[in-house]
């Protein structure tokens, strides 16, 4: 298999949505593990933050 051939097929494998639910998931279980082991060490939890936080601008007449 030619190199190209190889980064075209892999490009095309990591750019489908299948992809970014797998990586999201991978990345969500890892967060959860080192969180348990956080804890178990003695470390507070931290404090949920907003995912998103909307600021409104007021606009001058």
């Amino acid at each position: 298999m030619k190199h190209a051939d190889f980064e075209k097929a892999f490009a095309d494998f990591i750019d489908r949505r299948e992809y970014d639910k797998a990586q999201n998931a991978l990345f969500d279980m890892v967060r959860i593990s080192f969180k348990a082991g956080w804890q178990a060490a003695g470390g507070n939890s931290p404090e949920p933050q907003p995912v998103i936080r909307i600021v409104h601008k007021k606009l001058e007449k």
